[in-house]
């Protein structure tokens, strides 16, 4: 039995599968769905996971060397919250990129994890190394 660390088995699963330069994509909880790749519903209530949790519960054991996002991200939102994300990617880059790039990124992914989060824009897209 686990005692730390991801507790949920098909998120487990997921996380397992993904190989170097494999992407990953972590949802708010308004992201369309896309029935074409394996989806982990992790949303509970309104915020609860934002996609930041979600970031930091797998970044100690995922190697992460670049994260995609929407321009819009940093345009919605506080730039504290912009500062956070790219503080919990660190040192990998943040790239900012138009959605509709954003969203044609999403159907290349291995999986798409969906949280309660709602924050505008605040998609991501994580490649492994």
């Amino acid at each position: 039995m686990l005692k730390t660390g991801i507790l949920n088995p098909a998120l487990l699963s997921l996380l397992a599968r993904v190989r170097h330069t494999n992407t990953l994509v972590i949802t708010d909880r308004g992201f369309p769905y896309w029935p074409q790749l394996e989806n982990v519903d992790l949303s509970l209530v309104d915020d609860l996971p934002t996609v930041m949790q979600v970031l930091a519960a797998i970044r100690p054991n995922f190697s992460i060397v670049k994260a995609f996002a929407a321009e819009k991200f940093r345009l919605n939102n506080s730039p504290e919250k912009f500062d956070a994300l790219t503080s919990l990617l660190n040192p990998a880059p943040l790239v900012l990129e138009p959605f509709p790039e954003f969203k044609k990124r999403v159907p290349l992914a291995i999986g798409l994890i969906r949280t309660g989060d709602t924050t505008p824009f605040g998609n991501l897209i994580i490649e492994s190394g």
